[in-house]
């Protein structure tokens, strides 16, 4: 691995120091990260792309991996995007939802089990609100407050009933339009309600439904009886969320410490990480966990075997490390076996493995601290 020497600009910003004045780059308002890829939509409305594209997950219209950004079609019209193991998935400010990469589940929504290269629009509906993308397996939110799954369903994580095994088109979980968010993990959903309910389905051999037990759900069931849930995000066999008041919980698979409790006992139910209040996001990933607080700090803990936490080492934690000393992440940040994450100041950086090229710095070689991704103009 390489270690950028602490007397750089890159690493100077990446630890919260300044280094004189530098060109304004461009903002990235939405990151997200499959298993070897990444994506970035820019302030500006352009989409971008970078790392593995053997089933065509950087939507350039090719299969040739990139080291470096690639630029997905001349649209300008793009809002926010999630990536799943090997597809992605993006919203345009239109309303509209457009899916591209590994489809042998249907989980691009094309009414096929074809990879796609190129986005492909799901339907017609022009009132999607969010995505989220998993192992094989979409869900998304539209403005009404209805939920739609779609892609494989052998654990029930559609949401749909146990009886179909997959599905290629978008499919209505329930008739409540009270849903505001949703996320996918590798068999596994969970969502939360305008009311603060929080809501899993899916593989529980893990016990990231978080209900007690270890059996599956092929239908959403309410997580304990707080109204008090804010954000959640599934990994591959845990969750976690945060609350209304800042305190964070996880629960599920813990073999690598990726619930942040201090210890890799499995969890069936949520408990607290630690005892800070001040979480304002979090997000999970294969088993590796990343949360920002209220101060502006991002914080890793988890598998770290190529130094996706960003402290430096290839250590796992069982407990939260903050990545350098920045005070200026914001909520658009993402990990899997790599990290990235965007700095209020307009930077994009990236961290951890990079056999593909997913850090987007032009070289295949693993980081353990922040690197900056030039973002073309």
């Amino acid at each position: 691995m390489v270690v950028v020497a602490a007397g750089s600009a890159i690493a100077m910003t990446a630890l919260g120091l300044t280094a004189g004045p530098a060109a304004a780059a461009p903002t990235p308002s939405s990151v997200a990260a499959g298993y070897s890829h990444t994506c970035a939509v820019r302030t500006g409305g352009t989409l971008w792309c970078w790392g593995s594209n053997g089933v065509g997950q950087l939507g350039n219209g090719t299969n040739t991996a990139s080291t470096t950004p690639v630029q997905v079609g001349d649209a300008t019209t793009w809002a926010s995007i999630d990536a799943g193991t090997s597809y992605s998935c993006a919203i345009r400010t239109d309303g509209s939802l457009w899916c591209w990469g590994s489809n042998g589940n249907g989980q691009l929504a094309d009414g096929t089990t074809d990879n796609r290269n190129a986005p492909v629009r799901v339907g017609d509906a022009t009132n999607w609100a969010n995505v989220s993308a998993g192992d094989s397996h979409t869900c998304a939110v539209r403005t009404d407050g209805s939920l739609w799954c779609w892609g494989f369903n052998r654990h029930g994580q559609l949401g749909i009933g146990g009886s179909v095994y997959y599905t290629t088109t978008p499919t209505r979980v329930g008739t409540a339009t009270t849903w505001s968010g949703v996320t996918t993990g590798n068999a596994h959903t969970c969502a939360v309600r305008t009311d603060g309910t929080l809501w899993c389905w899916g593989n529980n051999g893990n016990g990231q439904l978080g209900g007690g037990s270890l059996s599956y759900r092929a239908t959403p069931g309410q997580v304990g009886t707080a109204t008090s849930w804010s954000d959640v995000t599934a990994g591959s066999t845990y969750t976690c969320a945060v609350r209304t008041d800042r305190t964070l919980w996880c629960w599920g698979a813990n073999g690598y410490g990726q619930l942040g409790t201090g210890n890799t006992t499995f969890q069936p139910t949520p408990v607290q990480a630690g005892s800070v209040a001040t979480w304002t996001r979090v997000n999970a990933s294969f088993s590796t966990t990343c949360a920002t607080r209220t101060d502006g700090s991002l914080w890793c803990w988890g598998n770290n075997m190529a130094g996706q936490l960003g402290d430096g080492t290839t250590t796992h934690r069982s407990a939260p490390v903050r990545v350098g000393q920045a005070t200026s992440w914001t909520g658009s940040f993402v990990v899997t076996y790599h990290t990235c994450g965007a700095q209020s100041g307009g930077n994009l950086w990236c961290w951890g493995n990079n056999l593909s090229g997913q850090l987007g710095d032009g070289t295949t070689t693993d980081r353990s601290t922040p690197a900056q991704v030039s973002l073309p103009s």
